[in-house]
């Protein structure tokens, strides 16, 4: 290493008490003479987590909040054991916070937590500590932390699967970048925000645009007046939720996508999100109202001065030939500006949207590992399938093919059951303005 860990630490922010001393299940030192601590009770670290992360590098996906709630309705009862693990300095000083989890299974995966309704998967790293760390060194303590992991009973595992990690975490790359990592089959986008509403929209659209946009609300208001509502109210963003749900749900039917919600637990967790009190801050619910139809409703987080595009519906009747869901989209540009946001981030997907609005590709990358011999079968196959997966949705005449072929197979499916089916064309679940 360039400079030892241990000389990394220095400014690191003085640690926060919690009751993790009272329920670790590993605690040795490396030698590095980092002390690291694996912590199973997400409850005991919430005061030291949050501290944290107020001071970390990290994204809005790895706060407790959001974790600690994935895993009290999806993780907990499908049996998901957490790992947290915390990297301490001689003096007790966090240096990082790696939110990681055990899947249960015939085949045990090491995974991180919530890492299927993460958009980014990540550690919390305190700010440069890995900075100046050599690739080789942080291979060694990924070794270390491994091999304390196995040897803790109900954390053994078959293989690693880690997921959708980005490039970056703050301003420094990503240490887990120097485990061996192939590219995930999406991209992620986002866009710097700078100046005011009129100055960013100038830049990022013409004239011509810009008019066919302003001919298009005037065509939505000649349907009832267009209102921008942002609910407060526990019941009514619970209410409003409920609403894009139902309407997020016919978009999933429409492309032949598996429905998000009907997964155990995965509703009950973002209406919890929705009307928590402790998310209140984290967690902005708007509707777009033409008169009485709530024509596009999303939900977004707000972290550190960024507004993450998480969920987003539009209404599938008269009012969505004139782009609803385009319309809000612009709104919530114009309120992360107005609140101060420095970055709006479109997260994982590749619809043609995001790229017309973003300045930054984000590259994701997994890493896949075997741990045991019963580990191994599914890691190759699945290295199999992750490439062929990338080569389809980074291939546009091949992603439109699939695209196409299966919001077919919905529509015929829809018309055998009586009903109808209009081919929606956005690859990602998370949003689809419209």
């Amino acid at each position: 290493m360039s400079q030892p860990i241990e000389a990394l630490v220095a400014d690191l922010p003085p640690a926060h008490e919690s009751r993790a001393e009272a329920i670790r299940t590993a605690d040795a030192t490396t030698a590095a003479g980092l002390q690291l601590t694996i912590c199973e009770d997400l409850d005991a670290l919430a005061a030291e987590w949050r501290a944290f992360e107020h001071a970390a590098d990290g994204t809005v996906f790895q706060t407790f909040d959001w974790l600690s709630l994935w895993h009290r309705h999806i993780g907990a009862p499908a049996g998901v054991r957490p790992a947290i693990v915390l990297g301490r300095a001689h003096d007790g000083k966090l240096a990082f916070l790696l939110p990681l989890a055990v899947a249960p299974g015939a085949v045990r995966r090491l995974t991180f937590l919530g890492d299927d309704l993460c958009d980014y998967n990540a550690p919390l790293i305190a700010p440069g500590f890995f900075a100046r760390a050599e690739a080789a060194d942080f291979r060694a303590l990924w070794r270390d932390i491994r091999g304390r992991l196995q040897r803790v009973p109900q954390l053994k595992h078959d293989l690693v699967e880690l997921t959708k990690m980005p490039e970056t975490i703050g301003v420094n790359a990503n240490p887990f970048l120097a485990l061996e990592t192939r590219l995930n089959p999406s991209g992620a986008y986002l866009t710097r925000l700078a100046g005011t509403w009129d100055e960013f929209y100038t830049a990022k659209r013409s004239s011509a645009t810009r008019r066919r946009d302003r001919t298009k609300r005037k065509r939505l208001a000649e349907q009832g007046e267009v209102c921008l509502a942002t609910p407060h109210d526990a019941a009514e963003r619970a209410s409003t939720l409920e609403t894009l749900i139902v309407q997020k749900s016919k978009a999933f039917a429409r492309m032949g996508v598996a429905n998000l919600f009907v997964r155990p637990g995965y509703r009950e967790f973002f209406l919890d999100l929705a009307s928590n009190p402790r998310t209140q801050e984290l967690v902005h619910i708007s509707r777009l109202d033409v008169g009485p139809i709530p024509a596009a409703i999303n939900l977004g987080l707000m972290c550190r001065g960024t507004y993450y595009h998480i969920l987003a519906s539009y209404d599938d009747g008269e009012v969505m030939r004139f782009g609803p869901g385009a319309a809000h989209l612009r709104d919530l540009l114009q309120f992360a500006i107005e609140r101060g946001c420095t970055r709006f981030d479109f997260t994982i997907g590749d619809e043609p949207y995001k790229r017309e609005w973003s300045d930054t590709a984000l590259k994701l990358y997994d890493h896949l590992a075997v741990a045991s011999l019963r580990g191994w079968p599914v890691v190759m196959a699945a290295r199999g399938f992750r490439r062929l997966k990338r080569f389809i949705k980074q291939t546009p005449i091949l992603w439109r093919c699939f695209s196409a072929a299966r919001g077919a197979i919905a529509f015929a499916r829809g018309r055998n059951r009586g009903g109808g089916a209009r081919e929606d064309h956005h690859d990602s679940p998370s949003v689809a303005p419209e």
